[in-house]
């Protein structure tokens, strides 16, 4: 059976269509001054780069997301039509018959799946970034669409398929009760829909086998941790397990075997790196299957037809594959061959014969293969970005940071061709700097391509992405001791890497900027309030700047894990608590704010709402500091239409430029199509206001 994870309870911005991340072995290349004290001069000056077009950074993918049917007929893949991604399908033998299966003309659809029942798909949409996902049921034969959630207000659970039940899907709905999903049992035909379970005791989520029965239950506790519960066969539940505190964000239960028997768990109790185990389901007896006292479980390649866990990935530096079945080792080992960056097995066959693979580095976007099995044939499919084939796109190096307290940060760095045209990770000269703070906070940043490093590196900017205290892979203790840190400690170890760049001859205390996307976002605003010396300027896109109504206006249906955000951030329900989230909120603290800013925002965010960037920059403008605003109607946490990550990126760039000094493409035509507004501070952006003079918005929800 296959269960599907939409979306975490987190603040991490997940963009629109980034190709998978794939995974192989790597190790640490730490930089160092090729000189013992190297000046900026010192180093004769390496020929710039070709400036790369943002078009083919932040367009659309040329075709991302490339799977393939169960039964093995059909291949599919995310392309434009007319500018707006949807859904393609082609015979499996002959990807040039391919055609567009949806229709889309506004936000475009990036997130799909194949059911089990014969010529159907399954795809998820939702509204201007409201997060409110319906599930629509696309019948090939007749090109019929069928929405299954046709419901207001609701956000559909996917809880998963079933090949032994190929007519069906398990589906959430919160319809009656918006912070509470009820489980059904949907018909891909004709949509009825069948109540598994009613959720009147605040479950938060199930776990069902592959015949579609409930097996086990989670539940949150008011002391942060989680029962596990199973039906006691007389309507209700009885306990299985108990998760404590310390384990509730790092102890997952997944698929269980087809027969029935075996569940797998990623467990972090009585241990700090997350093990993969399998549990009988009968006695409770648990198996180790792998661990690494390094890195938690990143991921599981299991057998779609037994269920049975074949290969399991962690992730230190990069992510490293290892077989439990000698039957694979020969595959991961013909994948491993097809160059030196990672690899990631996205879709296969119900056989398991056939398999799609995605291969990628740092700098070389995804490309599709088509794997078979038996005869260990590789056919290359699709390139992800083809445009970007000879583009002077760099490599980025995985690094171990000390915090100041010891702890080791796992970061990656991007340098610019001009401060490292060898490209050996070693900068001639500092460059000026963008610390490059990812959202959750519990989350990771990990080794790949990404649109945006490449971006800053191609204007000319050394990019340091850090895992600081509270990312998520890096064993419990490394999250728990984040708790109660915001614009604390997890300050503190960014502003340690900023410090280590320096020392490294990375860069020059007096030309960093800090920028980020959600946590990262707030991260941003914290650098230019809590530390304002650190920092040149910043750019903060859908962060919160204010934790109390951060916490009041969370989406209902977050109610399950509002625990982990009050035993970890703070509890607005309290004065003491409420005072601590005060004293962390950037808002509080706005009139310390002395260098530039620029905040990126959707206006239908459901994580972070609008009035947290309104907020910021009404303090802003009534104290006199100047701020650049953007504003996009059609967007919610972050942004996907690309005409708007295109508009977003053009101001920024031109906003960083002023700031750091690295290369600027003109605005040029990047406006086009997207919804972009800039209530505030356009001026401060060379060529923003002429731009938006000539602009036509176009708002597609």
């Amino acid at each position: 059976m296959r269960r599907f994870l939409l979306l975490s309870l987190g603040l991490a911005v997940a963009p629109a269509c980034s190709p998978p991340g794939p995974s192989d072995h790597g190790k640490a290349a730490p930089p160092a001054p090729k000189a013992a004290t190297p000046p900026p001069t010192s180093a004769p000056a390496a020929p710039e780069p070709e400036l790369i077009p943002r078009e083919l950074l932040f367009g659309n993918p040329e075709r991302v997301n490339v799977q393939i049917s169960p039964d093995g007929k059909h291949l599919s893949w995310v392309a434009p039509v007319d500018g707006v991604l949807n859904v393609h399908v082609a015979p499996a033998d002959d990807a040039a018959k391919g055609r567009a299966v949806t229709a889309d003309k506004a936000r475009g659809i990036t997130q799909y799946f194949w059911s089990y029942r014969p010529d159907t798909l399954l795809y998820l949409r939702d509204t201007g970034g409201d997060e409110d996902f319906h599930l629509h049921a696309l019948d090939l034969k007749t090109g019929e669409s069928r929405d299954l959630t046709p419901y207001p207000k609701t956000r559909a659970s996917v809880n998963g398929v079933s090949h032994l039940h190929p007519d069906v899907v398990l589906v959430g709905m919160n319809d009656r009760d918006q912070q509470w999903h009820d489980l059904y049992r949907v018909d891909l035909a004709t949509g009825k829909r069948t109540l598994v379970e009613r959720n009147d005791q605040k479950i938060a989520g199930y776990i069902t086998d592959p015949e579609l029965k409930v097996r086990l239950a989670t539940r949150a506790r008011d002391d942060g941790g989680i029962d596990v519960l199973q039906p006691d066969g007389k309507g209700g539940w009885k306990p299985f397990e108990q998760i404590p505190f310390d384990d509730a964000l790092s102890t997952h239960f997944g698929n269980i075997t087809t027969d029935g028997k075996t569940l797998h768990l990623r467990d972090s109790r009585n241990r700090d790196t997350v093990a993969l185990y399998a549990v009988d389901l009968a006695s409770g007896e648990k198996k180790l299957l792998l661990e690494d006292p390094r890195a938690d479980i990143s991921g599981a390649l299991t057998d779609p037809r037994t269920g049975a866990v074949r290969a399991v990935a962690t992730n230190y530096l990069r992510e490293e594959w290892k077989a439990l079945d000698d039957g694979i080792t020969r595959d991961l080992e013909k994948l491993k061959a097809i160059g030196p960056g990672v690899i990631g097995v996205t879709s296969s066959t119900l056989d398991d014969q056939t398999w799609i693979v995605a291969y990628s580095a740092a700098e070389a976007p995804a490309v599709y293969y088509r794997y078979a099995r038996g005869s260990g044939e590789l056919t290359k499919l699709f390139s992800a970005r083809p445009a970007l084939d000879g583009k002077p796109l760099v490599k980025q190096w995985p690094q171990e940071v000390p915090a100041r307290d010891g702890l080791t940060l796992v970061s990656y760095l991007t340098l610019p061709h001009q401060s490292d045209p060898e490209q050996d990770g070693k900068p001639n000269k500092p460059a000026p700097l963008v610390l490059y703070v990812h959202g959750g906070p519990w989350a990771r940043d990990t080794y790949g391509y990404s649109s945006t490093p490449q971006w800053l590196a191609n204007r000319g900017y050394a990019v340091l992405q850090v895992n600081y205290r509270g990312s998520t892979g890096f064993g419990k203790e490394f999250v728990n001791k984040s708790n109660f840190e915001w614009a604390g400690k997890m300050h503190e170890d960014l502003v340690d890497a900023v410090n280590w760049a320096v020392k490294q001859g990375v860069t020059t205390a007096d030309q960093v900027a800090i920028m980020g996307g959600s946590y990262g976002g707030y991260a941003t605003l914290v650098g230019l309030t809590f530390t304002p010396d650190t920092f040149k300027c910043g750019v903060d896109v859908v962060g919160p700047s204010n934790l109390i109504t951060l916490f009041n206006t969370f989406p209902a249906y977050w109610a399950s894990f509002m625990q982990q955000w009050y035993l970890r951030v703070g509890d607005p329900r309290t004065e003491e608590g409420k005072q601590k989230l005060l004293d962390r909120s950037p808002i509080t603290h706005v009139d310390k704010i002395k260098k530039p800013l620029l905040i990126a925002q959707g206006a239908n965010d459901p994580r972070v709402k609008q009035a947290e960037s309104d907020q910021i920059v009404e303090a802003m403008k009534t104290k006199k500091i100047p701020v650049t605003y953007l504003l996009f109607p059609d967007e919610g946490h972050g942004f996907a239409r690309s005409e708007n990550s295109k508009a977003y990126t053009a101001a920024a760039e031109g906003f960083l430029g002023t700031c750091l000094g690295g290369r600027v493409e003109p605005i040029g035509k990047d406006l086009t199509g997207s919804s972009i507004t800039v209530p505030v501070g356009a001026d401060i952006v060379p060529g923003l206001a002429e731009a938006l003079a000539s602009h036509t918005q176009a708002i597609k929800n």
